[in-house]
């Protein structure tokens, strides 16, 4: 085994143990819950989980996905989480190399998959995420990351103002809200990690893809316009995208539309 896929072996391990705590954080944090104090327990019949019962994925695996001591169904989002923490976690350490820019990416990916899940379900976004995430991006900038401070903090500006501007003119014009505050901070986020000039990318394949969704659940609630979708949860993987493929994507779009018609 290289030293690269050894690094990233055990970077996707301790990915998927951090994984099992942001489960903690997705389940807590909306309640108003401490993620620091107390074990976990079960939701169903309120029992403390044993540490064997707690190993990332292997154990929902081994239990059915049912809990030991009651049955209560252990929903599927506790072992994604801990995958798509694992694969976070080891990509970057792969792409970039074990140091402090990985270790800055992952804790961003970490903040965009639980926003991603906290805002799927309640539909809102927890401040210290968003605004924590914000001013770690601006460090990030400084110390480690491939844009400078200056485009980190004009990020933040950038894409709290677009989406404030965007839900401004749609209260306007539909005389309800479309978009909360917490959507305007995570973008601030986005922006201070990617930089102002990813962030008119993220907006628009996050608003192609909450569209594309919000047709669909229209069709199939019979909806209307105003169904309410949750648009943070489609900003984190538009930004998720736009890290790791966002240059060649821009490219691949410029280069499209030098082509002679």
């Amino acid at each position: 085994m290289t030293a690269e896929w050894f690094y990233a072996l055990a970077a996707a391990v301790f990915g998927a143990v951090l994984g099992s705590f942001l489960n903690v954080v997705i389940h807590r944090v909306p309640r108003g819950k401490s993620v620091a104090a107390g074990r976990s327990q079960c939701p169903g019949c309120h029992h403390t989980i044993a540490w064997y019962d707690n190993i990332p994925v292997v154990s929902w695996l081994a239990l059915g996905g049912k809990c030991r001591r009651c049955q209560w169904r252990i929903p599927v989002r506790y072992p994604l989480v801990e995958m798509l923490t694992a694969l976070a976690a080891g990509g970057s350490v792969w792409l970039y190399g074990p140091g402090l820019k990985a270790a800055w990416i992952v804790a961003f990916l970490c903040i965009l998959i639980a926003i991603t899940f906290i805002d799927w379900e309640h539909q809102i976004i927890p401040d210290p995420l968003s605004i924590g995430g914000t001013v770690l991006g601006w460090v990030g900038a400084w110390v480690c990351l491939d844009i400078t401070v200056l485009d980190s903090l004009i990020g933040s500006l950038v894409g709290a103002g677009l989406i404030l501007a965007i839900a401004l003119l749609y209260k306007a014009a539909r005389k309800v809200d479309g978009m909360g505050g917490g959507d305007v901070k995570l973008m601030a986020m986005i922006g201070a990690f990617l930089g102002w000039q990813m962030v008119f990318a993220v907006l628009f394949v996050a608003a192609a893809a909450g569209s594309l969704y919000g047709i669909w659940l229209m069709r199939r609630s019979g909806g209307d316009g105003k169904t309410a979708v949750a648009f943070g949860s489609f900003l984190a993987p538009a930004a998720c995208l736009m890290l790791f493929a966002g240059e060649r994507l821009l490219t691949l779009y410029l280069g499209a539309l030098s082509v002679p018609r």
